[in-house]
């Protein structure tokens, strides 16, 4: 009875955070279109690589949606604790410290993001970013729970035992985690409303798992994601209007920052940051296919997006041409074995090589021929809304062959 009484009370935040949330969402909506000239003046604009046209598209609008969401937030900062406030009773300093610090991260990486967009950082930067912002979450992780104990699969526990303790590993698993988070969504983009469609498919997906684990022990951490989704997704969804096929505007790397680091966020100190990656699968297959061109393997261009063929107004997959004498031994191993089982293009001639750029959509492309822009986005939206089905299978279905339910 304490608890769904404690659950009730919860209503009435969550209640006052889906109506910020559209109200965010509508002045979103305003914001975009009223600051792209601002954009452009700034000289902050790029040209659509995939259009016949050469208009000017302002560029880093995400940091529009963020700031949105984030003023949202700060907003919303005292309701959930208005019964501890008006009663005068204990107040919750752990929860409290715990959205200080998550917003702290999530403000972070969109400063950091929209200096990337400005500066246009190298990728040593990338990766170094997204850990510096998440040291607050980590600190406030380690004097809240400290938590390090996993448990282990069925199958494993014949050699680890039921449980084993990472120490410091735990805390190096969650850096990488917001880590990867963030560059995921960055190297799996490049096409009309992707990085903002995956996204969203992502947070909607994990409100849903939020809201079925409303009636399990950990509900508060799952109330306490659903505070910061909801107003992510409003800010999200009215971003997408405009980067939707033909875009109007360009998110820039500040968009994939933040929701990157606010997906790593909610699976911190929700303590189901293992969940939050089986809604990745996309993004882990598109880094595991690109692994040869991100740590230069195989030669690596600035831009890999598809290739516009201008006659047809369709995108074929983009090339990349070297040596094949430029291969180390390990270069030539993994893409032996990508060419056994037919998952790149790849013709030599000679000493040189012609093969795809080694990406998702790339890949889309080689399976499915040439096509249209917005039915390549819609595509690869489908391809993670699918992927979300799998995910939630094996959080649920499959989850008793490897843990206690």
């Amino acid at each position: 009875m304490e608890k769904i009484k404690e659950m009730l009370a919860m209503n009435f935040p969550l209640f006052i955070n889906i109506l910020m949330s559209i109200v965010a969402y509508f002045a979103t909506s305003r914001l975009i279109p009223s600051m792209e000239n601002m954009f452009i003046k700034a000289n902050l604009y790029g040209v659509d690589m995939n259009k016949k046209s050469t208009k000017k598209v302002p560029e880093a609008l995400g940091v529009v949606s963020g700031c949105a969401f984030l003023v949202t937030m700060f907003l919303f900062i005292p309701i959930p604790f208005s019964d501890y406030i008006l009663k005068n009773a204990d107040f919750q300093y752990s929860e409290f410290i715990d959205m200080l610090a998550a917003l702290l991260s999530i403000c972070c990486m969109v400063l950091l993001g929209f200096a990337d967009d400005v500066l246009d950082l190298r990728w040593r930067h990338k990766l170094l970013l997204p850990t510096v912002a998440s040291l607050p979450l980590l600190m406030v992780y380690f004097v809240n729970f400290n938590s390090t104990l996993i448990i282990v699969p069925k199958p494993l526990r014949a050699w680890f035992g039921f449980s084993v303790n990472l120490y410091i590993l735990y805390y190096v698993y969650m850096g990488m985690l917001a880590v990867f988070c963030t560059n995921a969504i960055n190297i799996l983009a490049g096409i009309n409303g992707l990085e903002v469609g995956q996204s969203l498919i992502i947070s909607i997906s994990i409100i849903i798992f939020n809201a079925i684990e409303l009636t399990g022990d950990m509900w508060k951490a799952h109330i306490f994601s659903m505070y910061f989704l909801i107003p992510y997704t409003s800010t999200s969804l009215a971003l997408l209007k405009y980067n939707w096929y033909p875009s109007q505007v360009f998110v820039g790397d500040t968009f994939c920052y933040l929701s990157g680091m606010t997906f790593a966020v909610v699976g911190i100190i929700g303590h189901f940051s293992k969940t939050t990656l089986l809604f990745f699968i996309p993004q882990i297959l598109n880094f595991v296919y690109s692994v040869p061109q991100l740590f230069h393997l195989v030669p690596c261009p600035r831009h890999r997006l598809p290739k516009i063929n201008k006659e047809t107004d369709t995108l074929d997959p983009s090339k990349v041409v070297f040596n094949k004498s430029e291969l180390n031994i390990v270069a030539k191993l993994i893409m032996r074995i990508y060419r056994i089982f037919r998952i790149v293009e790849w013709k030599e001639d000679g000493d040189t090589v012609i093969c795809n750029n080694l990406t998702l959509i790339n890949f889309v492309l080689i399976l499915t021929g040439p096509k249209n822009e917005r039915t390549l986005t819609t595509i690869l939206i489908v391809i993670q809304i699918i992927c979300s089905v799998l995910a939630f299978t094996i959080r649920y279905p499959l989850a008793s062959l490897f843990y206690d339910v």
